[in-house]
């Protein structure tokens, strides 16, 4: 009993220490599946998210971007989406992603293909892109079809990769993990109405204090998109707050106060 009490304060410790050192901000924001928005990274981008994703698939030697195969469409490249926006961004603010030095962009990249020859081709592709890879504003995330979790260390050290809360890595694998995204509904059905139950928000607590015991941020996918849903998860402590509404929740989190 005293075990579990003490496990339980610990908890409180964490995330509530958690939460009231941390401002949030649009850096904690994440546009999941951002291009499929109508100005794909843009619109992100201009309201200053911290995190973007792209769906890809390797076909024909090009990276695709797109939610699924049958909507592959020409033109609709990693390069002239995200790549190209990203340089220009560069240049732009004498060596950084935003104008603000301060503020970093993680480009999550979710390999749809197989897992090894899609991100060979992410990395041959990215050396043609120094001032991206060699910059510390930028952070490069693999996500969807990885490589073995035992061999992340392997790779480039200009890419992460996006973990997973089920399975224990070594330090080395540990060091070059950037966040942990989890499935919501792996630890709740709550639809965003009211509040969580106690035993979602227990299970949801549980995996953003095992992503803060390894040092990183945690993100849910396929949780509820909302702004009662948002006050909740920044409450929470959780890292990156997952949306399809970029204009909205950077309304929610720039003017409050």
């Amino acid at each position: 009993m005293k075990k579990e009490l003490f496990l339980i304060g610990l908890l409180m410790i964490v995330v509530n220490g958690y939460t009231q050192s941390k401002k949030y901000t649009v850096a904690n924001a994440h546009s999941h599946n951002d291009y499929e928005q109508r100005k794909p990274f843009w619109e992100a981008y201009r309201h200053g998210f911290g995190s973007v994703e792209a769906d890809v698939f390797l076909v024909n030697h090009q990276l695709a971007v797109a939610h699924n195969a049958k909507d592959i469409r020409p033109g609709r490249e990693l390069r002239s989406l995200y790549l190209d926006p990203l340089r220009s961004c560069i240049r732009k603010n004498n060596g950084f992603v935003y104008a603000d030095p301060q503020k970093q962009l993680n480009l999550l990249i979710d390999c749809k293909t197989a897992g090894i020859p899609t991100l060979d081709a992410i990395i041959r592709e990215l050396k043609e892109y120094p001032d991206i890879i060699d910059n510390k504003s930028i952070r490069i995330v693999i996500t969807g079809n990885q490589p073995n979790k035992d061999s992340l260390f392997i790779y480039p050290a200009f890419i992460g990769f996006d973990g997973d809360l089920t399975y224990r890595y070594s330090g080395k694998n540990l060091d070059r993990v950037v966040l942990f995204s989890a499935n919501f509904r792996d630890y709740s059905q709550w639809n965003g109405e009211g509040m969580p139950d106690s035993a979602s928000k227990a299970a949801l607590e549980k995996a953003i204090l095992a992503a803060g015991q390894a040092g990183k941020p945690i993100r849910f996918w396929g949780a509820p998109d909302n702004e009662n849903a948002w006050k909740i998860f920044e409450g929470m402590g959780v890292g990156f707050i997952n949306t399809d509404k970029i204009a909205a929740l950077s309304q929610f989190l720039t003017h409050r106060f």
